[in-house]
């Protein structure tokens, strides 16, 4: 975590705790960091957050020939299926996946792509120091939304990392599979594309998922690791590079933001599902 890009202030806003609330809500809240961080309105920001059992599909998933039955069936399974207005597959979401957001700012100099990629990197292995030298960050065929850097331990994923970028801001987000069975959720996945395209062609080609190469980091480590552990060792990492850093909640007038935010997000989803 000691290099140039990594700021030495951070806010901390942690919504782990906040697991009734829909993933949309979610996107709001690092639009709302993007616009606040990116503006020098607020300390570059780390969020914390979890959401109940939801996946949360991208544009192409909604694309799907067989789509509504694809969402039929995650609902029958106690998914609640949410589509996002941006790129990106299909992602679990639930209890034992923690969700991290690094929110930063390009006001002082620009940020790669690349550069805000490998800060996660090296931030997730600061986090787990007795998996650092194990984990890589590299397409792991077979997983469900695969991207370059996907994150792994002897070949089986635990995490995928995306980015958003507005008003100057950048939120780095990473969704990490700390507890349970990471192939199960690989499943879940695998049974929903099967049913959403029922051996149609398609321009765009869709995940093989092959639920194997997915794990969680129980499994991976071999511990009783969990979410709720995870969120503390943020804060003692902090503590420990002597960062200055606080918690932080959203202000009156940053909540004000938030919601016309939110009602964006809630606007755009509607007019892409065409409600």
């Amino acid at each position: 975590m000691n290099n140039i890009m990594m700021p030495q202030k951070w806010r901390l806003i942690d919504e782990s705790n906040m697991q009734n609330r829909s993933p949309l809500e979610s996107f709001a809240m690092d639009d709302t960091l993007c616009h606040l961080v990116g503006q020098q309105l607020s300390s570059p920001t780390i969020r914390t957050w979890v959401h109940k059992e939801s996946v949360v599909l991208g544009i192409q998933d909604h694309r799907l020939p067989y789509i509504q039955q694809g969402m039929a069936y995650l609902i029958a399974q106690n998914y609640q299926p949410i589509v996002r207005n941006s790129g990106g597959l299909a992602v679990v979401l639930d209890r034992g996946v923690l969700n991290i957001s690094l929110v930063l700012s390009e006001h002082e100099q620009t940020i790669s792509i690349n550069t805000a990629f490998d800060l996660m990197v090296n931030f997730i292995k600061a986090l787990f120091p007795e998996a650092a030298n194990k984990i890589e960050a590299y397409e792991i065929i077979g997983s469900y939304c695969p991207g370059t850097y996907d994150l792994s331990i002897e070949g089986k994923k635990f995490a995928g990392i995306s980015q958003r970028r507005m008003k100057g801001g950048i939120a780095v987000q990473i969704y990490l599979c700390i507890e349970g069975n990471g192939s199960a959720r690989a499943k879940l996945i695998k049974q929903f594309y099967e049913i959403g395209l029922q051996n149609a062609e398609t321009k765009f080609v869709y995940p093989n998922v092959t639920p194997h190469v997915m794990a969680s980091l129980q499994e991976l480590l071999r511990t009783d690791i969990t979410v709720a552990e995870t969120n503390v060792r943020i804060q003692q990492l902090l503590e420990q590079r002597r960062f200055d850093w606080e918690i932080a909640p959203l202000t009156a007038s940053e909540s004000d933001l938030y919601a016309y935010y939110l009602q964006r997000v809630f606007d755009r989803n509607k007019s892409m599902l065409g409600e």
